[in-house]
């Protein structure tokens, strides 16, 4: 897992994304359960609190379901709800992103060539 101070994003959000994708993506399975939170922490050299805010926002999306003295385990996936419900995310934000940008007075090729550079900024 890739963590950045200086992303602009808050750590808890990098976190749940980042196990959000590995669930979403199969890469987690049902039943599985995620690193302990102390554990995390200590890789990551964060917060204990930074870890739990992660793996709450994950339970709050129905992702994960938390077990007294054992962790956060992994639920059973609607995965194609659950796509469904982030592609409604994306949409929203595209749609501001595009009013934003007629204030701006952005081309169209403006707007995708910034999207594309974003995108790429977000692999490395």
């Amino acid at each position: 897992m890739k963590i950045s101070q200086n992303s602009g994003v808050p750590i808890y959000q990098q976190i749940s994304d980042y196990f959000r994708g590995e669930i979403l993506e199969g890469r987690i399975e049902q039943s599985e359960y995620l690193p302990s939170i102390r554990g995390l922490a200590k890789e990551l050299k964060i917060s204990v609190i930074t870890t739990i805010k992660a793996y709450e926002q994950l339970e709050s999306e129905g992702l994960v379901t938390a077990v007294q003295g054992k962790g956060y385990y992994v639920n059973a996936q609607d995965t194609e709800m659950l796509r469904e419900q982030h592609v409604r995310k994306v949409e929203d934000a595209l749609m501001d992103a595009i009013r934003f940008a007629k204030i701006a007075k952005m081309s169209d090729r403006e707007l995708v060539d910034t999207l594309k550079t974003l995108q790429k900024l977000d692999n490395e």
